[in-house]
C-alpha cells in the first residue's frame, strides 16, 4: 500500500483537510491531528526495534526518520512486512481509543503539521509529523510563538554544568524566553528546574510516549513543568521509545529553537546530536566554555573552535536572539560617553558588603579550591574555613555540588 500523500510546504491546512475528507480520513474526535499523521506516529512506535538498530549511527537514524511511510515499511519492516502493512491499512484499529492509546492519553491533546498553530520551525524533512501535548495545544502555540532557546548537554553533567544550565534557564525564563530541553538527567533537568525557580514555563520533549517515558524520579518535576508549560512527544502515549526515541527527541529540541546552547558535553556525536541538527538547519549554535582539563568541556570547546557563539550568561543569549528577543529586553540606546573622572562600574558591586575574608574564600572557591581540604592546604585555619563556607552557603552565594564540592551561585 502506498504511503498517504504528504502536503507540500505550500499546501494550506484547509486544502489538506478537504483532501483528507474526500479520501474518507476525518479527524478523530477530540483530536486536532489528522489520521495520516496519527498513523505515522503509530508506525514509528511499531518499528521501534529496527529504529533502535539504526540509532547506532545517529546520522543514519535522522535520514531514516525523513523517509515516507511506505519507504519506512520497505526499509525496516523485514519479516513483519505483511503484518505491519495490514495493520497500517486498517488504521485506526477498531475497538481501541483513537489509534490505540490507553486511558492515560485522555488528558493529552494532539496537533499535526496540517493544523494551524503547529510550530512553524518543525518543517525539516526529519521533523515529526505530529506531537502529543501535555499542557494543551494552545499553550504550546503561545510558548513557541515567543523566542525559544534550547539548552543541550550531557546527562552525566558536573555540578558546574548544572549550575550554569539552571542560571541560564532562570535568566531566560525571567526575560520572557521559552526554554526547551529534553526530559533527562544532567543539563536538561537543571534547565527545567531553573525555569521553575522563576515560575517560568518550559517545554519538555520526551523520548517516548507521554504515558510511559517519564522516569519515576522525575515525575514531580514533570508535573510542575506541565502545569505551567508543556510536555511533548511524537510517539503514541504507550510507546517507550527506547534509545532511538531519546535521540529523536534531541532533534525536536533543536528544531523548536532559534538558538541552541550547549552547556556541557563531551566531544562525541552522542552528546552533540542537538548541536549538529541545529547547525544543519542553519540555526544559531552557542556553547558555554568550561575547564580546559574537563572531558565534559571538550565538546563545547570543539564547537567554539568551529565557530559557535560563546555564551557566559543569559544576556549573551538574549543578544544572539537579536530582533527575536522580547521588546522590553532590546539593547539599550547608546549612552553618552562616560565621564573620565568617574570610576568604571565595579563588577563586584553586588559583593561589596562582604567581609574581606568571606570575599577571598568565595574567589578561591570560584578558582577551583572548592573543598575544605583544598582551601586549607595553604595553612589556613580549618575552623575559619568551615565557618566562612557555612556563612557563604547561608547567604546563598555557595551551594553544594557533587562529592561535597562547593559551587558559587549568582549574587
Amino acid at each position: 500500500m502506498s504511503a498517504p500523500e504528504r502536503p507540500s510546504r505550500g499546501t494550506s491546512a484547509g486544502e489538506h483537510a478537504l483532501r483528507a475528507t474526500s479520501a474518507g480520513e476525518r479527524p478523530s474526535r477530540g483530536s486536532q491531528a489528522c489520521p495520516a499523521c496519527m498513523r505515522r506516529s503509530w508506525l514509528l512506535g511499531a518499528l521501534s526495534g529496527p529504529l533502535d538498530y539504526c540509532a547506532r549511527d545517529r546520522a543514519r537514524l535522522l535520514e531514516v526518520l525523513a523517509l515516507s511511510d511506505d519507504e519506512l515499511l520497505q526499509a525496516l519492516a523485514g519479516r513483519r512486512a505483511r503484518e505491519l502493512r495490514d495493520s497500517y491499512a486498517r488504521f485506526p484499529h477498531r475497538g481501541r481509543r483513537d489509534a490505540g492509546e490507553p486511558e492515560c492519553a485522555t488528558s493529552v491533546q494532539r496537533i499535526c503539521r496540517h493544523c494551524p498553530g503547529y510550530p512553524s520551525t518543525l518543517a525539516a524533512p526529519s521533523a515529526p509529523a505530529m506531537l502529543e501535548v501535555a499542557g494543551g495545544c494552545e499553550r504550546l502555540l503561545a510558548l513557541t510563538g515567543a523566542p525559544v532557546v534550547a539548552l543541550l548537554g550531557a546527562t552525566a553533567a558536573s555540578d558546574y554544568g548544572r549550575a550554569v544550565a539552571a542560571s541560564l534557564a532562570r535568566g531566560l525564563g525571567a526575560s520572557g524566553v521559552t526554554v526547551v530541553a529534553s526530559l533527562a538527567d544532567g543539563i536538561a533537568l537543571a534547565a527545567h528546574a531553573g525555569a521553575l525557580e522563576v515560575d517560568a514555563p518550559s517545554i519538555a520533549v520526551l523520548g517516548g510516549g507521554l504515558g510511559v517515558a517519564c522516569p519515576a524520579r522525575m515525575r514531580a518535576l514533570y508535573a510542575r513543568v506541565t502545569q505551567r508549560g508543556c510536555g511533548v512527544s511524537e510517539l503514541p502515549c504507550d510507546c517507550a521509545g527506547r534509545l532511538w526515541g531519546q535521540i529523536a527527541s534531541e532533534r525536536i529540541v533543536a528544531q523548536l529553537a532559534a538558538v541552541s546552547v550547549v552547556v556541557e558535553a563531551k566531544d562525541t556525536p552522542a552528546q552533540l546530536t542537538g548541536a549538529h541538527v541545529a547547525q544543519a538547519l542553519g540555526r544559531v549554535v552557542a556553547a558555554v566554555p568550561g575547564r580546559v582539563s574537563s572531558p565534559l568541556s571538550r565538546g563545547t570547546h570543539a564547537l567554539l573552535l568551529e565557530g559557535a557563539q560563546l555564551v557566559r550568561g543569559a544576556q549573551d543569549v538574549l543578544e544572539l536572539l537579536g530582533p527575536l528577543a522580547p521588546s522590553h529586553l532590546s539593547p539599550a540606546p547608546a549612552q553618552p560617553s562616560p565621564d573620565p573622572a568617574q570610576p568604571p562600574p565595579d563588577p563586584a558591586q553586588p559583593l561589596r558588603g562582604l567581609r574581606a575574608g568571606l570575599r577571598a574564600t568565595l574567589e578561591r572557591v570560584g578558582a577551583g579550591c572548592d573543598t575544605p581540604a583544598r582551601l586549607t592546604r595553604a595553612g589556613e585555619d580549618p575552623c575559619a574555613v568551615l565557618l566562612a563556607l557555612s556563612e557563604l552557603e547561608l547567604m546563598g552565594l555557595l551551594t553544594r555540588g557533587d562529592g561535597g564540592r562547593y559551587v558559587p551561585t549568582e549574587p
